[in-house]
């Protein structure tokens, strides 16, 4: 028997988009964890908030705005990365800081709070035809982009110096890979939140690390853990009237906190 929550078409909708967003922010998420960047999510997530409030501001799709702010909050931080060299942490926390500080700005110009809400936060109802095509055709560009680089992905993570010397062109697939995470950010903004996103990326792959024996595995687990987040969560939002971002964000810190006590207890 079919549950009555696929009846409505915006949960179908939501569930659609949910689904694919559990499988890029993994993708996004084993790369900055592994390579102890974790807070680049949040600071991504901010510059997309920025970019919704900016295009709720002057009347453009706000997702549209979020791909456009959050690239550049992005390449921000590999700027500043490269500035700063071995304090690079400082570059996250300029670039959250300028976020925070453009969304304060922009959406005091903005005349539907409820819009801007919507998006700090997520919300299933709010889903339009057009985002869902643009989130399917973002997802796939982010999917299709980890797998073609997945070796290089690989090599850059845990040591960029050796992966020149063998010839892979870090610097371009650092660009490449900052692009993408700007956008697995901004698709996922209306759905589960642009404040929430970051920890979609990150809790997922915490669990598998406690569980995962190698790379490969650190992957395939992240993925099956954020599918698991992000389908239960839209349950318990649907059937209980709460907030689809803190519910699927609630439900990963919970099965983190039991994954690492049996895990322990095993030791």
């Amino acid at each position: 028997m079919i549950p009555d929550i696929f009846n409505y078409e915006f949960m179908q909708r939501a569930f659609l988009v949910a689904v694919l967003i559990s499988v890029i922010a993994p993708c996004i998420g084993v790369i900055i964890v592994l390579k102890r960047l974790s807070a680049v999510g949040d600071a991504a997530s901010h510059s997309a908030l920025a970019g919704v409030a900016f295009g709720l501001m002057i009347g453009i799709n706000p997702v549209v705005g979020a791909v456009i702010f959050a690239f550049l909050g992005v390449m921000s931080i590999e700027l500043f990365r490269r500035i700063f060299g071995k304090y690079a942490e400082i570059s996250t926390a300029v670039t959250l800081s300028a976020g925070v500080g453009l969304t304060a700005l922009f959406s005091g110009f903005v005349k539907n709070a409820a819009n801007f809400n919507s998006f700090m936060f997520g919300s299933i109802v709010a889903i339009s035809d057009f985002e869902v095509y643009l989130t399917v055709g973002l997802c796939a560009v982010v999917i299709t982009v980890s797998a073609t680089l997945y070796r290089e992905l690989y090599y850059i993570t845990f040591d960029e110096e050796a992966a020149q010397i063998a010839g892979v062109p870090v610097k371009r697939i650092n660009f490449i890979f900052m692009l993408i995470t700007a956008i697995a950010v901004s698709v996922a903004s209306r759905t589960v939140g642009a404040l929430m996103i970051s920890s979609l990326m990150v809790i997922p792959v915490a669990c598998s690390m406690i569980v995962a024996r190698s790379y490969k595995q650190t992957f395939m687990y992240s993925i099956m853990f954020a599918f698991l987040f992000t389908v239960s969560g839209l349950f318990v939002s649907y059937y209980l009237d709460l907030r689809p971002g803190g519910s699927i964000v609630i439900i990963g810190v919970l099965v983190l906190i039991v994954t690492a006590v049996v895990r322990g207890n095993n030791k």
